[in-house]
Parts: C-alpha cells; structure tokens; sequence
C-alpha cells in the first residue's frame, strides 16, 4: 500500500485518537493495539517516513496513560515532571538545539563586538552600570551590584519579568517565530557583551563562577522558552501529514508544557540571584557548589533523562509490537 492511501485510510481514527481522549481503560487499551499495528505497518514499510514518527508519538501518549498509575491527582503533577514534560523536551530536542546554537551565535557576536568597540557595551549596558561596576572593579568587589537591595524583593521582581519575558517568547512564536527569535537574539547578545566586560578587566572566571550560580538556570531557561516560541512557529509552518490547524494545536500543546515546566526554573533562578549569588564572597563553597549542581541538573534533566526515557519507551513499544 502507498504512504498516501495507507495515511488516507486510518487518518480519521488518528486525528480521532489525538483529539478526543477516554477514560475507559478498555478502550484506551484497543486504541493503543491498533496503532501499534500501524506503527509496525509503518517501520516495515515506510521506516523513514512522517507518519512512522506521528504514530510513535501517539502511541507514546496512549501508552503512558494506560500504564502509569494515576488514580490520585497528586499522581498527575508527578507523572507531568517524570514522563510529560521529559518527553515533549526529547520530542523538541531538535529544535531545543537551533535555539541553543543561535543563542551561541549570537553571544559571539556580542562578545567579539563589543571587544572591539567599549561604546557597544555602553549602549547595551548603560552608562549607569558600566560606571558603577567599574567602581566596584576598582574597590576589590567586582560583583558588588548583587549586594544591594532587598533578597525578596529582588528575588519577586526577578521571577516575574523572567517569566513575562517567556511568556512573551513564547507567544511570539505565532508570528512564524521571527520576533522570538529576535528577543533570543537579543538576550544573547547582551550575556555575550557582559561577559566580554569583565573578561577584559581579567574576570573571565569569576563572571562564570558567579554570574552563572543563577545564570545557568536563567539563561537554560530563557533557551527553552524561545525553543517553545519555535515550536508554535515551526508547528504553524511546517504541518507535516495533519491539518495545518491540528499542527498548530498540537504545538501550542507542547509549547505551553514547556513554559509550564520552566515554571519552577525561573523561581529557583530567581532565588538564587536574589538570595545566594549575593554570598559568593564570604560562601564561596555554596555558591560553587550551587554553580555545579546546576549545570548537571541542566544537562541530566534537559538531554540525558528525555534521551533515556525516549529510548526506554521506544524498547517497550517494540515488545508491545511483539
């Protein structure tokens, strides 16, 4: 059978499946074994093709809510940070990596600019700040701006504008993802030229061990959020096999649980600015350590466990296939 016809004949059961959800545990369980049967068709005959990857991403779904346990609602905020929010996370690593790598690009351009002209990084900066860091360079407490001010308010206000600037990302991925892109762009641009300010005055170092006890949750986050941004877009542009409104759905769906799980990131990256980043000079030890947990929470909990997870689920598809 052609890929078409073979699309054409099961796609109204598919978009069916996607869409209306049931909570008979007989039904679901039929469900799951007919697209089990399209998946092997699919693998067997078309391993390549698009609606090979559709099918496994709504076999997953189905899978998930036949075998994980959740008769309590408590279960269901657990299931939404171990399985959901993982899997979307892998399902959008492809995407998750443009943004980082454009993120990068784009701190090189502000890092190298600026290097080569101190006006780039008033104009971004202000001349506010650049003089008052640079008087706190000179008196020995080069990161003294943390210091000031109150750790709650600092912490609230931080949370808030974090979490409105990916709100706003996120939203205007709609807009084929351009102007996301281009507050990405635009965040990166600036961390490149603040890194570059201190790198100059011999505290390229310090900028990562410090800056970065929040900033590598923040900054993670901010990736992720651009990352749900392109996803609307991508989802609106690029369809695939389904109805462009159904795509455009499905994106929206996965957008939103990535901000919602970026939701908590922000408030610990938050808190730590607020609260510890402030300590780096008399705890140097936690702020390193919170530094370093950090990072691996980043790369275990975005890359290895949705890698793992994914592949862990893609083995117990097959053995259903069996």
């Amino acid at each position: 059978m052609r890929e078409a016809l073979f699309i054409k004949k099961n796609k109204d059961r598919w978009l069916k499946n996607q869409h209306t959800s049931t909570s008979d545990p007989d039904e679901m369980a039929a469900e799951f074994t007919q697209l089990v049967d399209d998946l092997a068709y699919a693998k067997t005959f078309y391993p390549s093709g698009r609606v090979t990857d559709f099918i496994n991403a709504q076999a997953a779904k189905i899978y998930l809510d036949v075998y994980k346990n959740r008769k309590e609602d408590s279960n269901r905020l657990i299931t939404f940070w171990k399985y959901d929010l993982p899997l979307t996370i892998r399902k959008h690593h492809g995407v998750i990596l443009f943004a980082f790598v454009f993120f990068c690009i784009f701190f090189c351009i502000g890092f190298f600019t600026s290097q080569q002209d101190d006006e780039v990084a008033r104009g971004i900066l202000g001349d506010w700040y650049m003089d008052h860091t640079q008087d706190n360079i000179d008196k020995g407490n080069p990161f003294g701006i943390y210091e000031h001010g109150s750790s709650f308010l600092s912490w609230l206000g931080i949370m808030v504008n974090n979490i409105a600037v990916s709100l706003r990302m996120f939203a205007s991925g709609i807009v084929l993802g351009i102007p996301c892109l281009y507050d990405l762009a635009q965040t990166s641009v600036m961390v490149g030229v603040f890194d570059q300010f201190f790198a100059s005055r011999g505290l390229g170092v310090d900028f990562w061990m410090v800056v970065f006890v929040h900033g590598t949750l923040e900054i993670t986050a901010i990736i992720l959020a651009g990352a749900a941004g392109l996803v609307l877009g991508k989802s609106f542009l690029f369809p695939g096999t389904i109805k462009r409104i159904d795509s455009l759905k499905q994106g929206a769906k996965d957008g939103v649980k990535i901000i919602v799980g970026l939701l908590p990131v922000f408030a610990l990256a938050a808190f730590f600015e607020g609260f510890i980043t402030r300590l780096y000079n008399n705890l140097s030890f936690l702020t390193t350590a919170i530094f370093g947990l950090s990072v691996l929470f980043v790369i275990w909990y975005f890359i290895i466990y949705p890698v793992r997870l994914g592949k862990r689920l893609s083995v117990q598809l097959n053995e259903e296939e069996v």
